[in-house]
């Protein structure tokens, strides 16, 4: 807050100070005055001492009142003015002692009036009703035994009733004033909080996207490139054409891996786009044939089985995500069932939904152990509980494995 007051910090109160600021009182002690705070305070203290003069005049050139009793009356009032020095400290006690004071003393009136504007302004209501109730309550036997020679006793009465009202109005208006001003301060600062906690939270989730798309993304890449190199590692008399043949899947999944790399990267660097062509780059259903196709061209075992009429009339999104559910799969089954044959299986219509099955029996060999198994399958949920579908995996009968993935698919014209 320090930042924000800036130089303009002398024109608060010290009290609102410490509220927008609560470090500027060090040590559990109170703030220290600000330059308004003295000006203000000194404007009480000659308040306060303009009405003591005036009524110790007054009062010592009255003929009915022993000069003894005089004397000890502005004694006491001049008391109560230095004491307005202290209104800031200890507000309620001020305002009960003066309460005392001003029934017994005519000069500390001044000084009970300031007193009484202070506890307004500084404490709640509870406080203001209890003490201020008590000083008006005193007021009419205050003029029954010290009657005004110039007004009548109703008069009196009301005059000091008025008065004294006002002044508690008054400080209230100022306490309300300054508890707007802090909850104005409150709910910036909360709103504040909020936003960059959104903004965290957007970062997270774009990171959390960024990274699922690289791991259904290389996984892919990267285990097609495990599986012919481990070919070439196993089998060093293969054929010539089978050699070349792997080495050039080695090389163009490489290059494809690298590229999506690039993507991912350049997506990091700039932050997202809204350009429509970076849809255009992410995978549809139309993709799932080729995807198949690469498969097999790496060796493994896939039947297809695509019963959706018109793949381009599946949402953007929807597809895409059962691409990665493809993709991802297929990429476990190379991983965890080398050599079983998969089976994809693809249905749905508009308004039924679009149904994702891919299942493969036990593997014939024991797989080899890869670290961060597990994950991908996470991922896969995720993605399908974001685009408002599910998806149910897990092991079959025959010991093989199974998922299971339905996603929405609206008919034409519906509400999403």
């Amino acid at each position: 807050m320090a930042s924000e007051a800036g130089p303009r910090r002398w024109m608060l109160p010290s009290a609102l100070l410490h509220g927008l600021d609560p470090d500027s009182g060090q040590g559990g002690r109170p703030p220290r005055r600000t330059a308004r705070d003295w000006v203000v305070d000194t404007s009480c203290f000659l308040l306060a001492v303009l009405l003591y003069l005036a009524t110790a005049t007054a009062l010592l050139q009255h003929p009915d009142v022993p000069q003894g009793f005089a004397v000890a009356d502005v004694v006491l009032g001049a008391l109560s003015c230095c004491t307005v020095w202290l209104r800031r400290r200890w507000p309620v006690a001020l305002a009960v002692a003066m309460v005392a004071v001003g029934f017994v003393s005519s000069t500390a009136g001044g000084a009970g009036l300031v007193a009484l504007f202070t506890l307004a302004v500084h404490r709640p209501f509870r406080y203001v009703a209890w003490i201020g109730g008590a000083n008006l309550a005193l007021v009419p036997l205050y003029y029954w035994v010290r009657p005004d020679n110039d007004l009548p006793y109703a008069g009196s009465v009301v005059f000091a009733v008025l008065l004294a009202v006002s002044v508690i109005g008054w400080g209230m208006f100022v306490r309300s004033k300054r508890l707007l001003m802090l909850s104005l301060r409150e709910r910036a600062h909360r709103a504040e909080t909020e936003a960059r906690l959104r903004a965290e939270q957007a970062q997270r989730l774009a990171r959390e996207a960024i990274a699922r798309e690289m791991h259904d993304v290389l996984a892919h890449r990267l285990t097609l490139l495990s599986v012919h190199a481990g070919a070439l590692e196993f089998r060093p008399d293969a054929p010539r054409e089978e050699i070349v043949r792997a080495a050039g899947v080695i090389r163009e999944s490489a290059h494809e891996a690298l590229q999506d790399l690039r993507e991912i990267i350049g997506v990091l660097r700039a932050g997202e786009s809204e350009d429509p062509a970076d849809e255009r780059r992410q995978p549809t259903l139309a993709a799932l044939d080729a995807l198949v196709a690469e498969c097999r061209e790496a060796g493994m075992k896939v039947g297809l089985d695509h019963r959706v009429a018109d793949p381009a009339a599946v949402p953007a999104s929807v597809g895409r995500t059962a691409y990665r559910i493809a993709q991802e799969t297929l990429t476990n089954a190379r991983k965890h069932a080398p050599g079983a044959e998969v089976t994809l299986t693809l249905t749905g219509a508009p308004g039924d939904g679009l149904t994702l099955t891919i299942s493969n029996p036990a593997p014939t060999a024991p797989p080899t152990p890869v670290p961060g198994s597990g994950q991908g399958l996470i991922g896969l949920t995720e993605r399908a509980t974001l685009t408002g579908g599910r998806l149910e995996h897990g092991g079959t009968a025959d010991g093989g494995f199974e998922v299971r993935a339905w996603l929405p698919w609206a008919q034409s014209g519906a509400a999403p």
